[in-house]
């Protein structure tokens, strides 16, 4: 039977702070596609063993934790809470991806799936667990081991039907929940829980579309496309079809998830409700929401300004300027690269002479108000709480894009074949945001990984012969415009003629429930949009009145990239590096794309990369006036002309590819701050250079070295080094100061990893010193730089970058329990700035020595006087204890969590900074 996930929904997205209780607050993630559900159980598939059209020989590979399974009936949730039992495999891919962090040293060949599933396309025979005939022309065979839908259709729509009704099977709930997000309807839907208020107000913020918009998100996309468009508008009215034909299935049989009766939707004794069936713009309301989280780089452009503002108050605009330069690294030549070959791909460069700038009057800024007439426990403090956490976040730069790749040229495998070990951080949650699938039919032929409720085809995957990938980039596809208002606060000059703007808004109430008890509540949703996008900050620029309004050029585009989807599952289309490069060049989401098959690899970036005006710095807000529009921009589509595909990084069979979020190529800036001389991509290209230096590759040693860069303290390992340099510059006579050393100087020498004494331990090796470390990061980072900086620029700065990401973090962009960590924070600015202290080279140093105002001693007081304070910090007080965690609990501050998304929970395990989705291929053969 189906599993479902009670709780209130959503907790935060992503990597919520805090995990809900059970039936109090539920954190909801986005979609995909199916497993099982004890529906019919036919006889065995006529599948076999090694399927003709896969040419991978065995040495494909996944895991998803923690299980196939996200769906539980009513009764399954409460024997779960009551006794801990799991529905069938909802957890059985947990241990296998948790028990890497303690096994990967002795790793070899043969173990390999011993921590990952089999990837091989189709069933044997004798692992067929269940049998599935929604039509007479698709099967759904579950195997036993891992309960993952292989579907098998013998016409187009029987397949897309398949892929939809199995889709339902695992992930209905999560489906309805985040349609609901992505139309700002959470909390009428599922509960007024401070976290689904703040969930759907960071995402309609930015994507404030009326059911009209979302229909013609599809007309254009589908028309646009010739055949193939055609084709995906058929497909996915046949995935949609699947789905609902399971929505009447399960409710008729009253299997249906429990969250639908624990949230008042469904009586649990007379059936009396509905759950309303699935339409095309249900989809594209998911779609946004994902593009929101893991493919919109850029943002932020207000805060940089504000801190450019600050730096040039206190330095004046010259050395303000050039301090803030320094601290931003648009093009930091000791960033690691991606293509490192030296090719220069440039892309929102620094102009020589800005053009259109429209910076705001010093204090000027307000944020625009979202929430209006808020009543009952919309108005309580813990509701605006969570209002001002998701205006943050949704207006950042930080983006919290997340993933990683390794891949490695035949050239330097003993094989000869390429080998890969690549996938995406979408963080932890129960039931995973992903799902896998196999679906075979006609003109499709993958599996992999989706997002559910946008499974009509495999996303993150392999083919035939053929895998790929993908990461975060964040390049920059948002501009800040600055409207000059005119009339009033509601009308702007759109070239010379003042216009209304349109006001969209979205009103929800909520009453208490089984599963969110929060009290009856209500409020409104109010955003103005113009041409250049929606109003997101009041200003005055040079005394005149403006609204800053954000345009992303992925805006109204939401369903464009499903033309790429289509393609890279379609085995008549992609066969070569070249073919797997031009399907990715139709997807608009800000990705890194990585391929491999038998004997190459390759990599693109794609997204909609905006042509600007001449003169125009993507880094702040410009005048919202023709001059400094996009080029060839229409804003009754929101169209322009885009970079053309040879201008965006890619490469094909380059030595190696690495990729953690970190800068794609030369000259090719992300709108992230934080690509600097330190990056936690460092990790990854540190190992595989040595690597493949050294030759003969293997796949269990390309996973060694991403597991092994999965438990490094990225802090500890390529700065502490030095920061204990400036410190043993002189005898250490202090005994505290001493003691405190010595345990930092042993972890290093241990390897500066995060792992327990042995497995299952909850106990760290070297605990002392990270307890140490973990203290100490925050107060010397503030007293090495806040002395020169001030405190509000020092604040501003940190605005745009925060300072730390540790694993135990409660801040930072992806909160606690969510395992990846080290993606944002100072490490760049401290290397560089004690590098310099100590006389060290530095290819494009800070503007200045911060670090006791350049003087090597007086960097070393402050440096032991910090390191003292944080040796007398107890466990305690640096893991202060949340609601998974007591007090002092290292291992468990740091632990990773399975989010729940409902009413199913799993254990802890230990921390590890890896994908969530993961594949290991190495093909031995092409068509």
């Amino acid at each position: 039977m189906p599993r479902r996930t009670p709780r209130t929904m959503l907790d935060r997205l992503r990597t919520p702070r805090r995990t809900p209780k059970f039936l109090k607050t539920a954190s909801i993630c986005v979609l995909v596609a199916g497993l099982l559900s004890p529906l019919s159980q036919a006889a065995a598939a006529d599948t076999t063993a090694a399927a003709a059209n896969d040419y991978c020989g065995g040495q494909c590979s996944d895991i998803l934790p923690p299980g196939e399974n996200g769906n539980a009936t009513l009764a399954q949730v409460l024997l779960n809470q009551a006794f801990g039992t799991q529905p069938d495999h909802a957890e059985d891919q947990l241990a296998p991806y948790g028990n890497l962090a303690s096994g990967y040293s002795t790793l070899t060949d043969a173990k390999v799936n011993d921590f990952f599933n089999d990837a091989s396309f189709g069933v044997a025979s004798d692992q067929v667990a269940s049998t599935t005939k929604p039509r007479s022309d698709v099967t759904i065979v579950r195997d036993k081991k891992t309960g993952v839908p292989h579907i098998t259709g013998t016409t187009r729509y029987g397949t897309e039907y398949g892929a939809g009704y199995a889709a339902a099977q695992d992930r209905l709930w999560l489906m309805d929940v985040f349609r609901h997000v992505g139309r700002g309807q959470l909390t009428t839907f599922a509960g007024g829980a401070a976290s689904n208020q703040g969930l759907e107000q960071e995402f309609w913020r930015n994507a404030p579309y009326t059911e009209a918009d979302l229909q013609a998100q599809i007309d254009s996309a589908t028309a646009g496309a010739g055949a193939r468009g055609t084709q995906a508008l058929a497909d996915s009215k046949a995935y949609v079809d699947g789905i609902n034909a399971y929505i009447d299935a399960s409710d008729s049989g009253r299997y249906f998830p429990g969250e639908y009766v624990l949230t008042g939707h469904k009586d649990s004794i007379t059936n009396a409700g509905t759950i309303d069936h699935f339409k095309l713009t249900d989809l594209v309301a998911l779609a946004s929401v994902i593009g929101s989280l893991f493919g919109s780089g850029g943002g932020g452009e207000v805060n940089n300004a504000l801190s450019l503002l600050s730096a040039q108050s206190k330095y004046g605009v010259t050395e303000g300027t050039k301090l803030w330069e320094s601290f931003r690294e648009r093009n930091d030549a000791e960033a690691v690269l991606t293509v490192h070959d030296g090719e220069s791909f440039p892309y929102a460069s620094k102009p020589a002479s800005a053009q259109g700038e429209a910076l705001p009057d010093a204090g000027s800024v307000a944020q625009e108000q979202l929430v209006y007439d808020r009543t009952g426990s919309a108005a309580t403090s813990s509701a605006t709480s969570a209002s001002a956490t998701a205006a943050a976040t949704s207006l950042t730069s930080a983006k919290r894009g997340m993933s990683n790749a390794l891949v490695v040229s035949g050239k330097y495998t003993a094989s000869g074949h390429p080998i890969a070990v690549f996938g995406p951080q979408t963080g932890y949650f129960a039931p995973q945001l992903l799902m896998l699938q196999e679906i075979q039919g006609p003109g499709l032929s993958a599996r992999g990984a989706s997002f559910a409720g946008l499974s009509m085809y495999v996303e993150l995957g392999r083919g035939q012969d053929y895998s790929w990938s993908a990461t975060t980039s964040g390049q920059d596809i948002i501009d800040t415009y600055a409207v000059e208002l005119c009339q009033d606060d509601y009308h702007y000059l759109y070239h010379g003629t003042c216009t209304a703007m349109d006001k969209v808004e979205q009103t929800n109430s909520w009453k208490p429930t089984v599963a969110d008890g929060t009290a009856a509540g209500s409020y409104r949703m109010q955003v103005y949009r113009t041409k250049y996008g929606p109003v997101q900050y009041r200003a005055t620029v040079g005394g005149k009145k403006v609204a800053y309004t954000t345009l992303r050029s992925s805006f109204m585009h939401e369903a464009d990239s499903i033309i790429g989807f289509q393609m890279l599952n379609d085995p008549d289309y992609v066969k070569s590096p070249a073919t797997f490069q031009s399907a990715v060049q139709h997807i608009n989401y800000t990705f890194n794309w990585f391929y491999a098959d038998s004997a190459h690899t390759a990599y693109y970036n794609s997204g909609y990369n905006p042509v600007r005006a001449t003169g125009v710095d993507a880094e702040f807000p410009v005048w919202a006036q023709s001059a400094y529009e996009w080029r060839n921009w229409d804003p009754a589509t929101n169209t322009a002309d885009y970079t053309p595909a040879s201008a965006h990084p890619n490469s094909v069979d380059q030595d190696y590819y690495i990729s953690w979020n970190n800068k794609q190529a030369k000259d090719y800036t992300t709108a992230s701050w934080g690509d600097g001389s330190v990056h936690r991509g460092n990790l990854l290209e540190d190992r595989v250079k040595k690597l493949v230096a050294a030759g003969g590759v293997t796949r269990s040693a390309l996973v060694k070295a991403m597991a092994d860069a999965a438990l490094a303290d990225l802090r500890a390992e390529d700065v502490l080094p030095k920061l204990l340099k400036v410190v043993n510059s002189s005898p250490v006579t202090d005994s505290t100061a001493a003691a405190a050393v010595s345990k930092l100087s042993a972890w290093v020498a241990a390897g500066a990893k995060r792992t327990e004494t042995s497995s299952g331990s909850h106990t760290y090796a070297n605990a002392d010193a990270i307890r140490m470390l973990d203290a100490w990061w925050p107060l010397l980072v503030k007293a090495e730089f806040q002395p020169g900086l001030g405190s509000d620029l020092y604040t501003a700065i940190s605005n745009n970058l925060p300072v730390d990401e540790s694993p135990s973090a409660a801040h930072g962009p992806t909160g606690s329990h969510a395992g990846s960590s080290f993606q944002y924070g100072w490490w760049s600015y401290v290397d560089k700035d004690i590098r310099a202290v100590l006389g060290e080279s530095v290819q494009g140093g800070l503007s200045q020595k911060y670090c006791g105002s350049g003087s090597l001693s007086a960097c070393r007081d402050a440096l032991i006087s910090t390191l003292k304070e944080a040796a007398g910090k107890t466990a305690s007080d640096v893991y202060p204890g949340d609601d998974q965690c007591s007090a002092g609990d290292q291992w468990c501050a740091d632990s990773i969590v399975q989010r729940a998304l409902g009413g199913i929970k799993h254990g802890k395990i230990s921390w590890q900074n890896r994908p969530t989705f993961q594949q290991v291929v190495e093909y031995t053969s092409h068509r």
